[in-house]
Parts: structure tokens; C-alpha cells; sequence
């Protein structure tokens, strides 16, 4: 797992231990036991810092923690509960991660779609933390889409077409700048690049986003079926960013 165990691991102790609950004793000179709510060890604006650093590194650690862990008790007893159970799963997963893929037989390399390209994981986090993989696959289309409209200053065209344009061989017209993978030095690898760059964005688009856009009803994708789809559009991102536009 591509994160810093140590840091990740002090940063869920220092918040249990401010989010710790214990009833606080009566003030001095009481004659008669009040039965005082608990209360969170630490000061509200420590805890709510805290969090902000701690829901991050939920998220890359169990993206779903916001709706596969139980919340009810935040409304009864404490309003972080569902943090510190989730942050008390997160900590197990750290630390045994590698020791049970190890003993499950499976210790092949893992892909996380939050070291994919930034347009295809900032397209798709909001949905897929909540379970809706076929959905955040198609937001993250949409989003290399538009960046690659920004970087050729198009929007007359769209998804296919776009990059039918964009990674053509042909020289850039008015209104028409090209995406160079590479310089144009007239050798095979240049015209293969491009022309394989405009099949796969064309396979991208035509095989994984349009059925999903125009078909009602399709069953949801498996976890893992979508994480091979969020990387394919990772791969044409990188090509796309890493391109220089020629006018």
C-alpha cells in the first residue's frame, strides 16, 4: 500500500486519543453526584483538525468507510463515532495488510485508483466512495474529455472525435491544433504512438463510457471491473497532459 504506515498510524492514535470518551468529575465542593454526559477528551478545534488529516487517509485506506461503517451511534452517543470505528478498522488494515495477503496467497501488486491521473481520480472519488463504480467511471470520462477540450481550446467536438482530431497525423489547421505525443520526426514510433493513442481513446470512449451512457439499467460494475476501466482513462489522461499542442 503506497502510504507512509508510520505517519498514517500516529495521526489515527492522536485521534482516538483526543476523541477518547470519559464522563468528567464533578466540580470541587459538589455534595450531590451529577450525572454529567461524557465528553471528548480533546478541545473541539483540535479534534475537528484532526479529522480533517484522518478522513483523507480513511479515504485511501477504505474509500467506502463513510457508508460501510455504522453511523447511528453518532446521534446517541458522539458525533465522531463512526470516525474512530472506522479509524480503528483503517489501523488493523495498515498494519496486517501486507501479512494477510501474504498468507491468503496473493501477494501480487495492487492498483489504487487514488495514484491514478488527477483527472480521472478527482472525477470519479465523490462516487465511488459511495458505491457507485459504473457512475464515477463515466464522471471520470467526462472529465478527461473536458480537460483535453481546455488543452485544445475545442468545444465544437467531443469524446471521439475529439481525439480523432487532436492525435492526427496530419498537420494542425485553423481551429484545429494537434496533440504531439512525441516530435514529429517522420519514424515509425511517431506514427504509431499517435495512431495507437486515437484507437485506445476511441476503445475508451466507444467501449466503456457510451454503453454505460445510453443503456438504462445496466447492473453495477464489480469494484475491480471498474478500478481496470478508471485506469484505462488514466493512461489516455497521462498521454493528454503529458502532450504538446500544436497549433
Amino acid at each position: 500500500m503506497s502510504i507512509d504506515t508510520d505517519w498514517a498510524r500516529g495521526e489515527f492514535a492522536r485521534f482516538l486519543e483526543l476523541t477518547e470518551l470519559y464522563r468528567p468529575p464533578d466540580p470541587p465542593g459538589t455534595t450531590i453526584i451529577l450525572r454529567r454526559s461524557r465528553a471528548n477528551r480533546g478541545p473541539q478545534d483540535e479534534i475537528v483538525a484532526s479529522a480533517q488529516v484522518v478522513e483523507q487517509i480513511l479515504d485511501r485506506v477504505l474509500p467506502r468507510w463513510r457508508t460501510e461503517v455504522p453511523d447511528e451511534r453518532n446521534q446517541h452517543v458522539n458525533r465522531w463515532c463512526q470516525h474512530r470505528e472506522a479509524v480503528q478498522r483503517a489501523d488493523v488494515v495498515l498494519v496486517r495488510d501486507a501479512e494477510i495477503r501474504e498468507r491468503l496467497g496473493d501477494d501480487a501488486p495492487q492498483i489504487s485508483a487514488a495514484t491514478m491521473h488527477p483527472w480521472v481520480w478527482d472525477g470519479a472519488r465523490s462516487l465511488w466512495q459511495s458505491g457507485h463504480f459504473r457512475e464515477a467511471v463515466t464522471a471520470a470520462a467526462k472529465k478527461v474529455n473536458a480537460e483535453t477540450q481546455n488543452k485544445v481550446g475545442r468545444r465544437d467536438v467531443s469524446e471521439t472525435n475529439l481525439f480523432k482530431s487532436a492525435f492526427s497525423q496530419d498537420a494542425p489547421k485553423a481551429g484545429q491544433p494537434r496533440l504531439r505525443i512525441m516530435a514529429n520526426d517522420g519514424s515509425d514510433t511517431f506514427r504509431s504512438l499517435h495512431r495507437g493513442a486515437m484507437s485506445f481513446a476511441e476503445g475508451c470512449y466507444a467501449g466503456i463510457r457510451n454503453p454505460s451512457s445510453h443503456e438504462d439499467g445496466l447492473p453495477e460494475l464489480p469494484e475491480h471491473q471498474a478500478l481496470e476501466q478508471l485506469a484505462a482513462f488514466s493512461v489516455l489522461a497521462r498521454w493528454v497532459d503529458s502532450a504538446t499542442v500544436e497549433s
